[in-house]
């Protein structure tokens, strides 16, 4: 989903594209995405990266990453120091396979031809077969050394015995993610696998940002 880039406990932390020239409706930085300076929503196919309050799901993620620290508001993200860009492929029709490729190859595009110090993805959804599509996406982003960070989904299941994607992949820079609750212990939820599933984060009851009126 997209993320409320104007939040009060985000703002200072959304990355906002060197490369674009806001407003001239030109493809400044030459990557097929005019005036994509906050990223791009797939979805849409426009450069509207937050639609309303739909996008409440990107946005408290973000705020889990990246809420703004030591100012006195809201509440803190995992990383003060950080740029959330938003490659939007969700909305309130869901999503394609297609477009989750072209927002991964956003990210790795950025880095390859602008040299940008992009780590990771982070992709809180699952759903779909097996694509070989976007494993090769995932594969090109590995080349590029950009983790992807991946839920192992929250059916309650083993994905030992039943494969999940994208978390499934065996791609090599995937780290796929289960739930935890505040106990560490296993959330009810959240699928696992001995061997299909690396860590687990806290996922239960987590306060974050969400979007707003103001």
């Amino acid at each position: 989903e997209g993320v409320m880039f104007a939040h009060e406990d985000l703002t200072n932390n959304m990355w906002v594209n060197p490369y674009e020239v806001a407003g001239d409706r030109k493809d400044n930085d030459g990557n097929g995405y005019v005036d994509d300076i906050r990223g791009w929503d797939f979805a849409g196919n426009n450069n509207s990266t937050y639609d309303g309050s739909g996008d409440d799901h990107g946005t408290h993620v973000a705020g889990t990453i990246g809420a703004m620290g030591g100012n006195a508001k809201g509440v803190v993200g995992v990383n003060w120091n950080v740029k959330i860009i938003t490659c939007k492929f969700l909305g309130s029709n869901g999503g394609t396979t297609a477009n989750a490729i072209k927002a991964v190859d956003y990210v790795t595009n950025l880095k390859t031809a602008k040299n940008l110090n992009i780590v990771a993805t982070n992709n809180s959804w699952g759903g779909g077969g097996f694509s070989q599509g976007l494993k090769d996406a995932i594969d090109r982003a590995g080349a590029a050394e950009i983790l992807f960070v991946a839920a192992a989904g929250n059916n309650g299941t083993n994905n030992d015995a039943t494969a999940s994607y994208p978390s499934g992949y065996s791609s090599s820079n995937i780290i796929a993610v289960a739930a935890i609750d505040n106990a560490g212990g296993l959330a009810s939820f959240s699928q696992y696998g001995a061997t299909t599933v690396d860590i687990g984060a806290p996922g239960v009851s987590i306060w974050s940002t969400l979007p707003t009126t103001k």
